[in-house]
């Protein structure tokens, strides 16, 4: 006898008894969640990136922070993996979220800048989407936040991949400010003090409508990118002001989703990952966030600008409170993700992310240990293994007064995280080899 029709069986048993039909029902509604956490357990993991907007690496309180309490992602940490070497590809908006999304350095794409609500350019055609290549995989697909790879018609996240959307399609900073609903603006401007609660409503909304196939949840929080916005409920409730309420708010987002991942019976099923797209925006003062001890933050390829806080949680995979010093970054994603669901890696293009699931396992590390980081379409930097190698930019028209020199920068992370001491006189040599390396991959561009 199958399982289907053994419990129709004993769903006929349990009405006959005359049990009342509560208790009745009770029974029944265990049984369906048993039958749904079997048939999650045999199916690819479900996968969820929540994705925050110019979150520091020093603004949680399990990265160290005296003053935010953020109790839903410091559990988070203790039954999985926290990070300490994780990286976006990109210090900005547009670029690093391009990266997630192919696996591959915003400098392929061409989407190097910060897309504004006059830009007529976006997601390209010729990239394949992480959505569309699960999408192909059999996983239900969805974005909620902030998009930012273009805005027309032909870039929305539905054209690539995505089943449905609901968010703001670029910096809630920007003029005009729509909320969309798939293709449709339905609020204009969009109310953002409810905007983290209305994101993590229509999160939870689909990780049940989805319980019974593989699904991707992309949750793209437009917070704490400025002008900050929280709900009345967590207004004044931080000890670290203003700024402190909103990441308290995401933080109860995150309670939320991983709440709603156990109810349905899929947690030991589901690999949730947190990080941002880039560090802290410093020049906000007190709302801009902060990037601990970190070299400076946003728009600079120093540390505080793409070393970002990272947790990873899949219970029963993930062994509960790991700390990973091993490096990754966001383009791992990717190829994790995709090969996870049982799908292959491309062959037709170059794919800058690694699987990492050895390291997700603790079974291995990267591939490689390699890591370049541009602003805009320059190559700034380069991190091999503990060494990371920091270029001055390149002119690109007519000074009208002679520039400031910057040097060329060389720090060991493992010896001087904080990039205190430039070594590059001391050490020509790595200098060399760092240079020559990115050389090399700068003929693959």
């Amino acid at each position: 006898m199958n399982n289907r029709h053994g419990d129709q069986v004993t769903r006929r048993q349990i009405l006959r008894t005359g049990l009342s039909t509560s208790l009745a029902m009770g029974v029944i509604g265990c049984l369906s969640q048993r039958n749904d956490q079997a048939s999650a357990a045999s199916r690819p993991p479900n996968f969820i990136i929540i994705f925050c907007d110019d979150l520091g690496y020093g603004d949680l309180s399990c990265y160290g922070h005296d003053k935010i309490s953020t109790p839903n992602l410091d559990r988070m940490a203790d039954e999985g993996l926290k990070f300490t070497n994780f990286y976006s590809c990109a210090a900005l908006c547009t670029p690093s979220r391009v990266g997630l999304m192919t696996g591959r350095y915003q400098i392929r794409s061409g989407l190097t800048r910060v897309l504004f609500p006059n830009d007529t350019v976006g997601f390209p055609d010729s990239e394949i989407s992480l959505a569309h290549a699960l999408k192909a995989r059999g996983y239900r697909t969805a974005i909620v936040g902030k998009w930012h790879l273009g805005h027309l018609p032909p870039f929305l996240p539905t054209r690539h991949g995505f089943d449905s959307y609901y968010g703001i399609p670029y910096s809630n900073d920007m003029k005009p400010t729509p909320l969309m609903r798939n293709e449709q603006v339905i609020e204009e401007p969009a109310v953002q003090s409810t905007l983290t609660t209305r994101y993590t409503d229509q999160a939870v909304r689909f990780i049940k409508e989805s319980k019974g196939q593989p699904f991707f949840l992309y949750l793209a929080h437009n917070m704490p990118h400025v002008p900050l916005a929280v709900s009345t409920k967590f207004k004044g409730k931080s000890a670290a002001g203003f700024y402190g309420d909103v990441i308290q708010e995401l933080d109860w987002s995150v309670g939320q989703v991983l709440a709603a991942i156990k109810k349905h019976g899929l947690d030991e099923n589901t690999i949730v990952f947190f990080t941002s797209d880039n560090g802290p925006w410093l020049t906000q003062g007190k709302n801009g966030g902060s990037a601990g001890k970190l070299r400076n933050g946003k728009g600079t390829v120093f540390e505080g600008g793409v070393r970002e806080p990272c947790i990873v949680r899949w219970p029963g995979k993930v062994a509960p409170g790991r700390v990973e010093d091993r490096p990754a970054i966001t383009l791992d994603l990717w190829p994790t993700f995709v090969k996870l669901a049982g799908g292959a890696i491309p062959t037709d293009r170059i794919m800058d992310g690694k699987d990492i699931t050895p390291v997700l396992l603790a079974t291995g590390k990267r591939a490689d240990e390699e890591f370049f980081f541009y602003i805009d379409k320059q190559l700034r930097a380069h991190r091999s293994g503990p060494w990371k190698l920091v270029l001055p930019p390149q002119a690109t028209k007519p000074a009208t007064q002679p520039a400031k020199a910057q040097p060329i920068m060389l720090f060991n992370l493992d010896q001087d995280p904080y990039e205190k001491t430039n070594v590059a006189d001391s050490r020509p040599d790595i200098v060399t080899r760092l240079q020559a390396q990115i050389a090399a991959f700068q003929k693959t561009v």
